[in-house]
This record gives structure tokens, C-alpha cells and sequence, in this order.
């Protein structure tokens, strides 16, 4: 295993020929890392649920001369198990193989009290965070156990670690996160080809992170490009054999 993913260095080619999807890919660190995958020679199937902005990262892609991208919008907050069976057969046809899938999408939700936070809010953030990324994994297994080696990444937060005040929702969501990869990595285990990781992205200058921190001066963190090593990391060659594990893009020194 790297010991330090934070610095590793990708070969251009590292994803050449490879299908990795990244929901969220429309802004922040979804974006980005879907760039970062296609400059690495992935072909990347860009998931969320506005248009104008997947189609914006394609547009981008394209300029690049990187692999053409393919965009699959879905609302993660509206989608039943039945969306995701139909996105498994759409790619199953399109691809017939999925090498990587990165759980990135996320929702933050109000900030407040447990006491304060009403159950549609609750549900929202649970539906979002944690009830879609488990029927798109399970709905997408099959395309991943045809992959040679296939990678799926969860993403995480400091928060999902170590509880803290006002976090809600969002907080635990990020603990069931944890936990759904921990389960997952366990079970394929020497059974498939498939590693199971969880990545924490630590403070980076997205819009979330503005939403949350409203008094930050946002350039005190650094921007998504930053942090794509471990994404890079993870998704390669390199960390075949590495599962069931939680990194974090910014480690504390």
C-alpha cells in the first residue's frame, strides 16, 4: 500500500481504457475528479441532476482531447431502485463493464440542532447521501465484477468520524457512509475483483464548503485539484489489494 497517497504521483495513462462514473460531476470535486479522469485516459460517465452542468464538464473534456464522455442525469433524491436497474442496462449495453464508480455526490442540509431538524429534512440529506449510493452500488455490482480489477469509492467527511454539533443529518449520513463501505469492502472480499474504500476530501474550496462556512475566507483552502492524488490513487493500478480502508485526501500532519 502507498503510505502516502496524498503525494502520489499518476502516470499519464494510469486510467487508459478505463469506465469509471462520478456522480456530483457537474461542480466541486465531482467535476474536477471527472476531469482528472478523463486527462488519465478515462472515458467518464458524468452523473447529476442538471443538465446544463454536465454538459458543460463535457464540453470541457472534449476540448481537452481527452476520451469522449458520456453524461447520465438522475435526481439521487427522487431516484427509486428502478432508475438505477435502468442505468445499469443502459450501460451495461453502452459499456458492458464499469472499472470504477466514485460516490462523490453529497447533501449538506441545514446546519442546526437535532432538536431543531424536522424529519423531511432527515430524510432528504439520508436519501441523498446513503439510500442512493446503496441502490446504484447494488444495481452496478454486476458491471463492476466485469471489470478486470474495479474500484468504488465512498466519500466521506471528518464528521462522519467524530460526531459534532449541528452537523445533523449530514454527519450521521457520512457515518452510515463508513459504515456501508466497511460492510461492502468485508463481503467482496477475496470473492471479487472489487476494492471497497472510503475517501474524506477534508476543507476544500467548493460551494458546499462556503455553504458551511459562510465566514471562512474561502481561500484558505486548497482548490479541488488539489486534493486529486488519493482520487487518482485509488482509482489506479496501484491500489489493487487495498480495501476496506479510509483515507483522507488532506491527512494531518
Amino acid at each position: 500500500m502507498n503510505q502516502q497517497p496524498h503525494l502520489y504521483q499518476a502516470p499519464d495513462n494510469l486510467l487508459a481504457d478505463k469506465i469509471i462514473l462520478v456522480t456530483g460531476a457537474g461542480a466541486g470535486i465531482g467535476r474536477t475528479a471527472a476531469i482528472s479522469f478523463a486527462a488519465h485516459g478515462a472515458t467518464v460517465v458524468l452523473v447529476g441532476k442538471t443538465i446544463e452542468k454536465l454538459e458543460a464538464v463535457y464540453d470541457e473534456i472534449e476540448q481537452a482531447g481527452y476520451p469522449q464522455a458520456a453524461i447520465y442525469p438522475i435526481h439521487l433524491g427522487g431516484a427509486v431502485m428502478k432508475d438505477y436497474q435502468d442505468m445499469h442496462d443502459t450501460l451495461q449495453k453502452e459499456f458492458g463493464r464499469l472499472d470504477g464508480l466514485l460516490h462523490n455526490a453529497s447533501m449538506l442540509g441545514d446546519r442546526k440542532p437535532i432538536a431543531q431538524t424536522n424529519s423531511d429534512e432527515w430524510q432528504e440529506v439520508m436519501q441523498v447521501n446513503v439510500n442512493a449510493q446503496f441502490m446504484m452500488t447494488q444495481a452496478l455490482l454486476p458491471l463492476l465484477e466485469a471489470a478486470p480489477s474495479a474500484s468504488i469509492i465512498f466519500t466521506s467527511s471528518g464528521v462522519g468520524k467524530k460526531g459534532r454539533a449541528y452537523w445533523g443529518p449530514y454527519a450521521v449520513s457520512k457515518f452510515a457512509t463508513e459504515g456501508l463501505m466497511q460492510t461492502l469492502a468485508d463481503e467482496l472480499d477475496n470473492i471479487t475483483n472489487i476494492r471497497v474504500n472510503s475517501l474524506n476530501p477534508g476543507a476544500t474550496n467548493t460551494a458546499m464548503r462556503r455553504s458551511a462556512y459562510p465566514a471562512e475566507e474561502p481561500t484558505v483552502n486548497p482548490q479541488p485539484e488539489a486534493i486529486m492524488p488519493t482520487y487518482l490513487y485509488l482509482m489506479g493500478k496501484d491500489s489493487e489489494g487495498v480495501t476496506g480502508q479510509a483515507f483522507d485526501a488532506q491527512p494531518k500532519s
